[in-house]
């Protein structure tokens, strides 16, 4: 049964003149009598959304999209009601009017064309309860349910109007329900998603968290914490409602197979999000992470001018790391624009999904998205050594083959940038040579010694006054770096690290240091971030910082 035949079914038991349907409201009946009948439960926005949606003709879907209102009648085969949508941002309302129909006959029921319609009794009074005898269904064709068989419409003095769809099961192993029409690649409505993200971006929220049985969740200035506003928690359908339309079809196959799904969604103007569709205990979930339309400029970041340095080299191989969430997306952007902006070169990046757009400036910019323009990072890699490329970026170095034919890059002559979910920069170093077998080490140890030039590894601080800061570890490749990489003393990193200030590198404790000295981090904030905390009690000793009471205790 639509959604929206469950409302026709109050408005003709009722008898009522109207029937208001509104976002996160209750229904109200507008009684002949003049009195009104409210239920006893609100509607979930996404479940009126989904409710006009499939009730609606295309052109007052057109007017909706247009957030124009609109009327229609509904069914189109044989009405019964006349719809009113009014398509007010974050608040639908959907008025039903019932058709006028001859005074000796009841209140009109969809019937079959080959059925013939037995004569009918005259209406009954006002202070009798009609009886709507269902229609008999056609072959195939699902029952339906009249409002005198509903449980919950059996007692005319209790109008509870639940709109709510029947809770999910306890545990999902697989999803339960469609996914949709896995043929049709065209996109779906997604007012009812883009409301909320436009929601979190007015507050300044990085990540939009939605799970079943909870409502709206954001991740603002580290933090999760409900969205503001009074939303009511997410059941399965409601929350499927809201993320289906926002897939294409080769993320809802993904979605249906595998219970997973990385994507991509895009409101126009306002910004990217990528998002990831899973399906956990309670049921479907999902998690939405903002990706902002401008590229925030390199210098802003507070890259050092030796980092932006990497960005004029020939070639050679430059990788970003950190924990998952600690912006190395927004760095990498950042670089590559800066690139954008000041070369004349073919840039390639690879990513799975594509987050930051870069439009051509002074670069010829081509973007790849895994699964979509391509099977791999892999294949995607090999591919580019055969298209020109000045600059090629890579979103993830994942397995081995990828870091092997990224380093393979970087040494025929390409500026290649990568990511990796390492800490610091010498785990980033052994992170990368142990993938590799024990035979084929000391030959990648050469290759890296000699197309390496770089790794920065950040890490996000709570910004006093707001907002979040990063704090950036760098190790620049000098010859005795190379040294040391190739003779498999990764161990000596951190010291070269620390007599080489004025090459541009820095230990991720001196960075700390520095954030707290000028007043940009909270000492604790940055004692919380820090990996080695003997090390970074040093940096504030030679600083003159001292510790507050208690915080030597807390141990990472």
């Amino acid at each position: 049964m639509a959604q929206i035949d469950k409302y026709i079914q109050h408005l003709l038991r009722f008898e009522a003149l109207s029937l208001m349907v509104t976002s996160n409201g209750p229904v109200v009946a507008r009684l002949s009598s003049g009195a009104e009948k409210a239920s006893t439960q609100t509607v979930e926005h996404a479940l009126l959304v989904a409710a006009v949606h499939e009730s609606a003709p295309a052109a007052a879907l057109a007017d909706i999209r247009s957030s124009r209102m609109t009327k229609f009648q509904y069914p189109l085969d044989a009405p019964t009601v006349t719809v009113e949508v009014t398509p007010t941002p974050g608040a639908w309302k959907l008025l039903l009017t019932p058709l006028p129909t001859d005074s000796t006959a009841a209140p009109p029921v969809r019937l079959p064309p080959a059925v013939s319609t037995p004569p009918r009794p005259s209406a009954p009074s006002i202070d009798r309860q009609p009886r709507i005898e269902p229609a008999r269904p056609l072959a195939g064709e699902a029952p339906r349910v009249s409002a005198a068989d509903s449980p919950r419409l059996s007692r005319p003095d209790i109008p509870r109007v639940d709109a709510r769809p029947e809770s999910p099961p306890a545990a999902y192993s697989r999803v339960t329900e469609p996914v949709g029409d896995l043929e049709d690649d065209r996109p779906g409505d997604t007012t009812g998603i883009d409301l909320l993200l436009r929601h979190m971006a007015r507050v300044g929220a990085s990540d939009l968290h939605l799970a079943t049985g909870r409502p709206p969740m954001m991740r603002l200035h580290g933090e999760i914490r409900p969205l503001p506003g009074d939303h009511l928690p997410l059941t399965a359908e409601a929350l499927r409602a809201l993320i289906l339309p926002t897939m294409k079809l080769i993320a809802r196959k993904e979605y249906a197979e595998h219970n997973d799904a990385d994507y991509a969604h895009e409101i126009a103007g306002l910004a990217r999000f990528r998002c990831n569709a899973l399906v956990e205990r309670r049921g479907p979930s999902a998690v939405l992470r903002r990706i902002p339309m401008e590229i925030v400029p390199a210098e802003d970041l507070g890259l050092s001018r030796a980092v932006l340095d990497l960005c004029d080299l020939p070639k050679g191989l430059v990788l970003m790391t950190g924990p998952t969430g600690s912006g190395k997306s927004t760095t990498l952007a950042s670089v590559i624009d800066r690139i954008n902006t000041h070369r004349k070169d073919h840039i390639i990046t690879i990513e799975d999904p594509i987050e930051f757009v870069h439009r051509n400036k002074r670069c010829l910019v081509n973007q790849r998205e895994v699964g979509v323009h391509t099977d791999g990072f892999k294949q995607a890699l090999r591919a580019a050594l055969r298209e020109d490329p000045d600059v090629v970026m890579v979103g993830e170095l994942r397995d081995l083959e990828t870091t092997a034919i990224a380093i393979e890059t970087a040494e025929t002559g390409h500026l290649v940038f990568g990511t990796l979910h390492t800490r610091t920069a010498p785990s980033t170093i052994d992170r990368i040579i142990d993938q590799f077998p024990a035979e084929r080490q000391p030959q990648i140890r050469a290759m890296l010694a000699d197309s390496l030039k770089g790794v920065i590894s950040q890490s996000l601080c709570k910004r006093i006054g707001g907002g979040r800061i990063a704090a950036y570890e760098v190790l620049l490749v000098t010859p005795a770096v190379s040294n040391l990489i190739r003779e498999g003393k990764t161990f000596q990193l951190y010291g070269v690290m620390q007599t080489s200030r004025q090459l541009g590198m820095i230990p991720q404790h001196d960075a700390l240091c520095e954030l707290v000295r000028s007043g940009k981090v909270d000492i604790r904030e940055a004692y919380s971030r820090s990996y080695s905390k003997n090390d970074f009690r040093t940096s504030l000793h030679h600083a003159g910082i001292t510790l507050p009471p208690g915080i030597s205790a807390r141990e990472a």
